[in-house]
Order: C-alpha cells, then sequence, then structure tokens
C-alpha cells in the first residue's frame, strides 16, 4: 500500500507532516509506504533531524506548491509540478493508492475530479466528516460538507450509498442509519429537495431512517447523516464555533475562584475525557467519496497528532476496500437527475 503526502501542503507543513510521521510510523503496518512530495532537501533534512531512517518513506521531489488563495483549475492546470497535483497524478496512475492533503480544498477536490475521476455512475463526489457523538466512542458521519454547495435529489441519494458504505466497511458499523438533514423530523418537512430525496432514499437499498434536525445530528440516533455541501457545510462550522464558545467558557469559569479551581481539579479526567472527544487531530481528515482512489482532506491548521490519524486513516481506507464498495453501490441503483 502506497499513501501519497503533500508535504508542503496546510498552515504548518512540512514541520507538523514530518512530526507526524515519527508518530503514525509507530503505528503503521510494515507494508504501508509513505510517499512525501515536496521539496527534497528540505525534507531529507527536517526527516535527518528526527532521526527517521525507515525504509517505508520515500521522498518525490517537487519544485511547485499550491496556494491557499489560488484558483483551483488554474493550479491544477498550470502547477503539474506542486506537491499536490503530483501526489494526485500518481494516485491517478495507480503509482499510490490515496493522496492525504492539508492544503487548498478547492485545488484538491478540483484535482481529484479532473485527475482521479469520478467513479462510474456517481453524479457528484462527496466530502465526508466524522464528528462525536453522545455515546462513548460514538461517531457520526456528515456528507456532504463542502464539495457540492447545489444538489439535486440524486446526489443525496448518492450521498446516502456512500455514507453507508463508508460507515460500515471503515468505521465497521453494521447496518448503518442514514439521516437527512432537514429542519423537521417529519417526512414532509424541508424544502423541495430535501422532500424529493426524502422519497427517493425511502427506496434506496440502505437502513434510511428518516429526517434530522440539526440539533439531532451528535444525538447518537445517526449513523451518517447526507445533505447538499451548503447545508452541511452550515452544520459543521456551526458546531465548531458552538464547541469552542463551550469549552471556553467552560475553562473561564473553572479558572473563576479558588472554589471553581478545586472543583476543575477533580473533574480533570472528566474535561481531559471531554476534551479528547472534542478534538478535532482524533478523527483525521475527510475522506472525498466517489472517485477512483483515495483521497483524504486534513485540516489547514492540523498538527503532528492530526497527521498521524490522517496518515492511519488513508492505511483504513485502503484497507477496507470501501472505494471499489462505494463504486458498486452506486451503479447498482442508476438514478437520473
Amino acid at each position: 500500500m502506497n499513501i501519497a503526502i503533500d508535504a508542503m501542503g496546510g498552515d504548518h507543513a512540512p514541520q507538523a507532516v514530518l512530526d507526524g510521521l515519527v508518530l503514525a510510523l509507530k503505528a503503521l503496518a510494515p507494508t504501508t509506504a509513505l510517499m512525501l512530495y515536496g521539496d527534497q532537501a528540505l525534507l531529507r533534512a527536517g526527516l535527518t533531524e528526527r532521526g527517521i531512517q525507515d525504509a517505508r518513506v520515500s521522498l518525490v521531489h517537487t519544485s511547485e506548491v499550491v496556494g491557499y488563495d489560488e484558483s483551483p483549475t488554474l493550479a491544477i492546470r498550470q502547477k503539474k509540478d506542486s506537491s499536490l497535483v503530483r501526489a494526485i497524478t500518481d494516485v491517478a496512475e495507480n503509482k499510490a493508492d490515496c493522496v492525504l492533503s492539508a492544503g487548498s480544498t478547492g485545488a484538491l477536490l478540483t484535482g481529484a475530479t479532473l485527475l482521479i475521476r469520478r467513479q462510474k455512475g456517481v453524479k457528484r463526489p462527496a466530502l465526508a466528516t466524522l464528528l462525536p457523538t453522545e455515546q462513548d466512542e460514538g461517531r457520526v458521519l456528515l456528507l456532504d460538507c463542502g464539495a457540492n454547495t447545489d444538489c439535486k435529489p440524486a446526489y443525496l441519494v448518492q450521498f446516502g450509498l456512500m455514507a453507508a458504505a463508508y460507515m460500515e466497511h471503515v468505521a465497521g458499523v453494521k447496518d448503518p442509519r442514514i439521516g437527512l438533514l432537514s429542519n423537521g423530523a417529519e417526512a414532509g418537512k424541508g424544502n423541495e429537495l430535501t422532500k424529493a430525496a426524502y422519497a427517493l432514499l425511502q427506496d434506496a437499498p440502505i437502513h434510511f431512517v428518516g429526517n434530522c434536525e440539526a440539533r439531532d445530528a451528535l444525538s447518537g440516533e445517526f449513523d451518517a447523516v447526507v445533505a447538499d455541501g451548503f447545508d452541511g457545510n452550515v452544520l459543521l462550522k456551526g458546531l465548531e464555533g458552538a464547541a469552542g464558545l463551550m469549552m471556553g467558557l467552560l475553562k473561564n469559569n473553572m479558572l473563576a475562584s479558588l472554589r471553581s479551581k478545586i472543583g476543575a481539579m477533580l473533574a480533570k479526567p472528566a474535561l481531559r475525557s471531554l476534551k479528547r472527544k472534542m478534538d478535532y487531530t482524533e478523527y483525521g481528515g475527510a475522506p472525498l467519496l466517489g472517485v477512483n482512489g483515495g483521497v483524504i482532506k486534513a485540516h489547514g491548521s492540523s498538527n503532528a497528532k492530526a497527521f498521524c490519524s490522517a496518515m492511519l486513516q488513508c492505511e483504513k481506507l485502503v484497507a477496507s476496500g470501501v472505494v471499489g464498495i462505494v463504486g458498486e453501490a452506486v451503479q447498482a441503483m442508476a438514478l437520473e437527475d
């Protein structure tokens, strides 16, 4: 198994990538190879500094970097020797099984669509992300969380098929419960898009359990929630903001007095567990489902821990064979727009 890593992508690249590599090598299988794309001299110096001498790690020299402020389409077409494009190209040419990048989301999605290409029958690839739920170790997959702001009902049905395949074969959830993001739990609620999608999802070969209101997305009642990329992204950003606010308020109140500080010390194990559950670095990255190869988008501000989690996620994604399973599920249910 070969994982192509855009070592120059992300706010803290390449240092955070290399630090994550140190952590990941301890947990990755002996047969998993990590290919780092970027400035070879810089990367080699970083490996030497960290004492990394592992046959599983190789370097691919590239001379360009795709910036966040660049047009995704122009960057993919013009910066062919960038770390991102070279990594994507090697997956497209079957030289690698999965690409990992914390760089420009738009460029990664565009490159994956243009170079790796959509799987047969897939109308729109979708970006997914795992979120915590109320249950211990519980996870819910939100898909799409930003790749497709404008959708048709058939797209949402395919998102449901993709989500079910991912949660069963990667997350290990048997018969995952799939919900549809809407403004009410009743079947008749929603806009024209969600109403039409609801009817189609009822006939899809998945365990569709109905509409999901935003407040219930993390309740544990759903294993995956499908939405168009606009609403999915709004939900994701809203949850991130709310989580940050709550953690900040909790910290401020815990430090407000001697009495609350003593209470905080007693509650420290529980607070540490809560922080871990809310920490995005535990979850790795967001897979792009519906293309002919593995694609993982890591958070732009990923630190070493986040990159380590993302590398392990790449390995799990490839080993599960979910890319092929997603393609089969979509092809088995032909849909008109």
